[in-house]
Formats: C-alpha cells, sequence, structure tokens
C-alpha cells in the first residue's frame, strides 16, 4: 500500500541512530520500551544506559533488589514500571529459565506487559506480525485516514488496531512499525506538525479538510483530584528523620519526610494545633514553613506541598510511626520521588547531592 511504502521510505532516509535499535536482543528491546513509556527519548536515554550498564541481562536485572531498582528509575515517574519491571524480569527467570520470551502470548502474560509493549518486543525481536499502536501510531492513522472515533474509547481503539493490522507490511514487521512510530514523532508531532514538507500531505485527509490540529479526537478523562501533603523536617545532628511509603497509594515503598495530609492547605499554627501533630512531636514543638506550597502534578491528582522544619519538645516516637533517622550523607541511597528529592537537594546545599 502507497501509505505503508511512503512511511518505510521516509523512515530509511530519517530514522534517529537509537541504541535499542541496532539490536534484536528481547530484554533489551523490553527496557527500552518500557522506560519510554510516558517519557520522551531525550529524557528516557540516560535511564536506559544506566540500567543496561547496571543490569547487561533479565538474570542481574531479577536478582537486584527493588529498592536499588527504584534508585536507579528515580526521576522518571511512574514507579510502577519500575516495581512491574522487576516482577517480570524474575517470572522470566524462574518461568522460562533467564531466555526473554519473543513471541506475542507468551509476552503478554508478563507483569507490566501490554498489547503494546508485547506486539513491539515480538515485531522488533522476531519480526513478528503484529501491529504496533502507540500513541504516535493513534495519531498519524488519525490524521491521515480523517478518524474522529476517539482513541481511548472500546470501539475507537478496536478500529485503529485492525487498520493498523491491515497496514503492517508482513514481510518487515519490525521496520513497518518503528517507521510509523518514528514518523509520528518527528514529522506528524502532536502540536507543530510539519506539514508542508510531509510525504503523505497529499491525501491526509486532516490536512485536505484543515482538522489537522483537531484530531485525534480523546475523550477527557476524570478531573484530577487535589491533595495537600505537609511534610516535617527533623533533623538530629548530622541525621534527618524519613519515612519510607507503604502500598495502597502513590509511590509505594519510596522514601520521603514524615507526612501528615491534610483536606486543605493549612498554616504553620494550625498544624501545630493538630492533636496528630502534637502526638508526634510534642505539644510544644517549634514549626517553620521553609517551602511551600508546591504544587506537583501526577496523573488524576494534584498536590499541594508545603515543608515545615520542626524541632521537637520531645523526641518523636520513631518506632510507633514507623520512621527512622538517616544519616545526611547517605540519603542519595534512598528511592526518593521526584518531589522529595528536589526539595532535598535545595534544603541542604553542600550537604546532600
Amino acid at each position: 500500500m502507497a501509505f505503508s511504502n511512503e512511511i518505510m521510505a521516509w523512515y530509511s532516509r530519517h530514522k534517529r541512530d537509537l541504541p535499542w535499535r541496532r539490536t534484536t536482543n528481547p530484554y533489551i528491546i523490553w527496557l527500552s520500551e518500557v522506560i519510554l513509556q510516558q517519557t520522551r527519548v531525550e529524557q528516557g536515554l540516560p535511564y536506559f544506559h544506566r540500567f543496561v550498564s547496571q543490569y547487561p541481562d533479565v538474570v542481574s536485572f531479577a536478582s537486584a533488589d527493588e529498592d536499588e531498582i527504584l534508585l536507579h528509575w528515580q526521576g522518571l515517574g511512574y514507579y510502577s514500571r519500575a516495581r512491574n519491571m522487576h516482577r517480570a524480569a524474575k517470572a522470566v527467570v524462574q518461568e522460562y529459565g533467564g531466555a526473554f520470551p519473543t513471541n506475542y502470548e507468551e509476552l503478554i502474560k508478563l507483569k507490566g506487559i501490554g498489547e503494546y509493549t508485547a506486539a513491539a518486543i515480538a515485531s522488533f525481536s522476531a519480526n513478528e506480525a503484529r501491529a504496533v499502536v502507540d500513541g504516535n501510531v493513534f495519531r498519524v492513522l488519525s490524521r491521515y485516514f480523517g478518524i474522529d472515533d476517539p482513541i481511548n474509547s472500546t470501539k475507537g481503539k478496536k478500529r485503529f488496531l485492525s487498520l493498523a493490522q491491515d497496514l503492517l507490511d508482513h514481510q518487515n514487521p519490525g521496520w513497518y512499525n518503528q517507521s510509523v512510530m518514528e514518523f509520528g514523532a518527528l514529522q506528524c508531532r502532536p502540536k507543530n506538525p510539519a506539514c508542508a514538507t510531509c510525504v503523505l500531505r497529499l491525501d491526509c485527509r486532516a490536512v485536505n479538510e484543515g482538522r489537522v490540529g483537531n484530531l485525534p479526537v480523546k475523550i477527557k478523562g476524570k478531573a484530577s483530584r487535589n491533595r495537600y501533603f505537609n511534610y516535617f523536617v527533623v533533623k538530629a545532628d548530622d541525621r534527618l528523620l524519613m519515612s519510607k511509603r507503604g502500598k495502597g497509594d502513590i509511590w509505594e515503598n519510596l522514601y520521603e519526610l514524615p507526612l501528615i495530609e491534610t483536606s486543605s492547605q493549612a498554616a504553620p499554627h494550625e498544624l501545630a494545633a493538630m492533636d496528630e501533630v502534637k502526638a508526634c512531636f510534642g505539644t510544644n514543638a517549634g514549626m517553620k514553613l521553609v517551602s511551600g506550597p508546591v504544587k506537583h502534578v501526577l496523573s488524576h491528582q494534584n498536590l499541594f506541598a508545603q515543608f515545615f522544619e520542626v524541632t521537637p519538645s520531645r523526641a518523636p516516637d520513631i518506632k510507633k510511626m514507623q520512621w527512622n533517622y538517616v544519616f545526611i550523607k547517605d540519603l542519595g541511597t534512598l528511592a526518593k520521588p521526584k518531589l522529595i528529592y528536589s526539595f532535598l537537594k535545595n534544603y541542604m546545599v553542600g550537604y546532600y547531592t
């Protein structure tokens, strides 16, 4: 088909030289695909090199501690990706003897690998004839064919996947998939697409109908909820009080400062009067706002964080609160959310990096 041939010819001329495109090793391809989910190539590339260097194969990845994986992942966000990768690596070692699968039906069984990632690994590593449909592909197909079915609706997903499979070059599925993804990333960009130099512009419905800015269509998700985090900076000589987050909420198993969440933004005197704060730090604890409120945006959540320097009027019951003092020099060994990492880096200039 002209569309597929034009896309692949364009890719031959314009593709970026990226390390995961120089191999058919499914483990390396898996690393790149998961790291690049919700992450720009420029941001993800250093992480990719770091993981390949630290864990050259799936056995070494599976053998690492989760805290170590999370530390190397720090700054990428969506930490469930890293935890799922660790579980998937362990499954590959236990169930496949360390031989990373290349078949779609086996890949889809692994934790954290969905339809897109399974198709990508299978087509790039083993040339399996599976169409890859990511955000770039949705955008290219929606604009070129003038499709206004929402890409995040059940009907839309089925239609786009069927179309992508029909367009697939069955002789070179891996090459075709890379081509259309790269075309969406570099040429048919979300904003300011290069329509004037596009090889498909003459037959592109969106260009001809003046709808480039309106496609693809996406149903708006539920509104984000606001949360108010009050963090407490408690130092004891060369140590800092830290807390490890548990399961069932954001940032599972990452380290942060002691936290009390409130239903709205609280002033220092309001916090000091709270029974929960008194129980933690004593009745007459000193409290000083040192940063915030800082807005931190997550998927479906807006966090408004304040950081308070606290002088407890009595020693905190750290065992009851499940807090621990950590030497400031060792803070860099703990995996932390970007919000906490950024605060500590600025707050402890000269002491912590």
